[in-house]
């Protein structure tokens, strides 16, 4: 009975302030909110440019949706992956948790080199960060996203080999928990950077090239 008690109490979560969470979750909230204003303000110079760039390639001409429609389904299949493993590590099931936590990893992963392929491919198509106002907003945005995907999985490996290697703890899970909220956050703003990059600048670009197209047989 005795271990019993002691094995429910590790699983007790004391609320740290007076906001119903502990002070490790409320830093993690303001660091996400502060990120948020980052990835706005990316965003938001994206939107302002977007256009405007004198020499290609254009977005119509480069990018390419379904293999990047693949990666963001691999993305947001990693977001299930992370709620299966929080439901079962406040469930007790250490396997089955450190399983879905290495499930989100190597999802994250797949996406990473997804990436990796893309900016090569684009750098030998001619885009680069230098090419053009495109260019340049595109690999800060982008580029800045894949960090933090990739400090994700670093932080999943990490509690994947270290923190469950022995019985769940309250502390772990609450570890789990918080990486799961950053993962989630990365993972919405992906879905609003392939809208505004992928699809809306994609279209702009087709209609941008067919004004040109329009005023080059005009003026020849």
């Amino acid at each position: 009975m005795a271990q019993v008690a002691v094995k429910q109490e590790q699983h007790v979560h004391v609320a740290d302030t007076n906001t119903g969470i502990s002070n490790r979750k409320l830093l993690l909230w303001v660091f996400l909110a502060s990120d948020c204003l980052f990835f706005g303000s990316f965003i938001a110079t994206y939107l302002v440019y977007r256009n405007q760039s004198t020499t290609g390639p254009y977005p119509n001409e480069i990018l390419d949706i379904p293999i990047t429609s693949v990666s963001t389904f691999v993305l947001l299949m990693s977001s299930l992956a992370m709620v299966l493993a929080v439901n079962y590590a406040q469930r007790n099931s250490v396997g089955l948790a450190r399983f879905w936590i290495l499930a989100v990893a190597a999802l994250g992963t797949v996406f990473l080199l997804f990436q990796i392929y893309e900016f090569t491919t684009f750098v030998n198509e001619g885009l680069t960060i230098r090419s053009n106002l495109f260019g340049t907003t595109f690999f800060i945005l982008t580029g800045f996203h894949g960090l933090h995907v990739f400090i994700g999985v670093l932080w999943l490996l990490g509690m994947a080999f270290a923190h469950f290697k022995g019985a769940l703890t309250s502390r772990s899970v609450e570890d789990l928990e918080m990486a799961g909220l950053y993962w989630h956050f990365v993972d919405i703003v992906w879905i609003i950077i392939f809208t505004v990059i992928y699809l809306i600048g994609f279209s702009d670009g087709e209609g941008l090239s067919t004004i040109e197209h329009a005023a080059a047989v005009v003026g020849g």
